[in-house]
């Protein structure tokens, strides 16, 4: 009677969970060429593999266009004279939900040295992406900002007393 009891609790749990994982898919092969293209910088190309229509919520709730996106990643990545994710320690899966979606979840470094001062930062990020018809609509993106601004503010900081030294220095030379 237990054993009956015991394949019936394991029979119900993995029913209950009606989910479907694979680390191989046409939808991965999709998203590593995102990757690949992001890393490369031909953000054309990275757009190539989003719905016209798709989200990107990226540490935040409200979602923004791939065009948004794009501007704000030009803008970041123009910080850095390198950039991108340590694909030697990451994971990728597709996970088919109890709803049928379709997502692949990522998990990875991402890596960036600085123009200004050289310094690498190392940022750990989780990204998810839902495909309908091969095309990505929606992704999510976590990852703690706080290196990231704080180095910012590093060099701004570094800028503005580097500024104001050379001010001074005119002001010494003209007395």
């Amino acid at each position: 009677m237990k054993k009956l009891i015991y394949l019936i609790l394991v029979v119900i749990t993995i029913t209950a969970c009606n989910q479907r994982h694979y680390m191989e898919s046409s939808e991965i092969d999709s998203f590593k060429a995102v990757l690949a293209a992001y890393q490369s910088g031909d953000l054309d190309a990275w757009k190539g593999h989003f719905a016209d229509t798709a989200k990107i919520y990226h540490n935040s709730i409200d979602g923004i266009s791939v065009e948004e996106n794009i501007k704000a990643q030009q803008e970041m990545i123009s910080n850095f004279s390198s950039y991108g994710f340590d694909q030697e320690n990451d994971y990728m899966e597709m996970v088919i939900d109890g709803e049928d979606e379709t997502w692949v979840y990522y998990w990875a470094e991402w890596n960036g040295t600085l123009k200004a001062n050289g310094k690498t930062l190392i940022v750990p990020v989780h990204l998810a992406v839902q495909y309908v018809n091969g095309e990505a609509v929606e992704e999510y993106g976590y990852w703690d900002n706080t290196s990231i601004n704080n180095a910012f503010e590093e060099i701004a900081a570094e800028k503005a007393a580097a500024e104001a030294a050379a001010e001074n220095t005119e002001e010494e030379v003209k007395e």
